[in-house]
């Protein structure tokens, strides 16, 4: 009954009601749903701290911005589904979706200009190793056509594996420890309709997930970066409920150390006997390797299926 009385209270107000829906569009920052319903940041807090109170909407902080989501599905899907039964059409809701196109026409347009900024960087190391497109065609017949249940994108960066793969995919999660990437990533999401993602900033060592919560982890050309990448892996087996996978595409081992004061690659690549040493101390058991060559850096795929406990004694460097 508490409940029930919270969710009301906080829906007792039309301000808040128009908040509900534009969420459940898309994930906003304070400051864009101030934009979009015409009323101060202060003011929109204390309607968003009345909503996160009573359990409907998540605030995450990403930076010096903070991000609204809807809350835990299992609070929020009976209220938008008595929502969607009234089947009620406010002129209020009519205006908020063309302000919230705005929104969206202002986030694809700051991700341009960043592209536009930093392709010369990334168009330098794609040229080393074959074609992205190789690279994710690869990983595609990896996983094959099996639906996907939970997916978890580890240092999503700019989404593409959400882009690719969240189609297939109950839910997914894309985790990024850049506010930046994270906004970026958040652009082409809503580019692309993808309402079933959603984008948090966390570390890969931390993931925000509970013990086997997933059931499809990536990496995709992250674990270069990590200092710790069998602790990475790791924390991603944890995620995993029985049975789930975890694939990862990343680099053979090679000698560019250029790449390290360059583009901070902690890691010049990875051997299969590394990974898969990783794979059996966090009970991952391997399903499928594959050498993609074509360039002066192979890139490697590794996919692995959660079997049992870890290992113990084996050390995660």
């Amino acid at each position: 009954m508490q409940n029930a009385l919270a969710i009301f209270r906080a829906l007792a107000d039309s301000t808040r009601l128009r908040i509900l829906a534009l969420v459940r569009s898309m994930e906003l920052s304070v400051g864009e749903l101030a934009q979009v319903l015409g009323q101060s940041q202060p003011r929109v807090s204390r309607h968003v701290k009345i909503l996160c109170d009573a359990g409907l909407l998540e605030r995450r902080k990403e930076g010096s911005w903070v991000f609204v989501g809807l809350g835990a599905p299992a609070r929020v899907e009976p209220m938008l589904a008595a929502l969607d039964a009234w089947n009620e059409v406010d002129h209020w809701m009519v205006a908020d979706e063309a302000r919230l196109a705005a929104v969206r026409a202002d986030r694809a347009s700051a991700a341009a200009d960043w592209f536009e900024n930093n392709a010369g960087e990334w168009d330098a190391i794609r040229s080393l190793h074959v074609a992205e497109s190789e690279v994710e065609a690869a990983m595609a017949a990896a996983l094959g056509d099996a639906a996907v249940g939970y997916l978890v994108d580890i240092g999503t960066g700019t989404g593409r594996m959400l882009e690719l793969f969240a189609p297939r995919a109950e839910r997914a999660l894309g985790i990024d420890r850049s506010s930046e990437m994270l906004r970026l990533a958040r652009a082409k999401l809503s580019e692309q309709g993808l309402a079933n993602a959603e984008l948090r900033q966390a570390d890969l060592y931390a993931l925000p997930l509970q013990d086997g919560g997933a059931d499809l982890a990536i990496l995709h050309h992250v674990l270069h970066f990590a200092q710790q990448p069998g602790a990475a892996i790791g924390e991603a087996a944890r995620v995993l409920a029985p049975g789930g996978r975890l694939l990862i595409a990343d680099f053979a081992p090679h000698e560019r150390e250029e790449l390290r004061q360059k583009d901070a690659h902690t890691r010049l690549g990875f051997s299969d006997e590394q990974v898969l040493g990783w794979f059996e101390a966090h009970g991952l058991a391997p399903v499928k390797v594959e050498t993609l060559e074509g360039g002066e850096l192979t890139v490697k795929l590794w996919l692995g299926r959660k079997t049992g406990e870890a290992k113990q004694g084996v050390k995660a460097a």
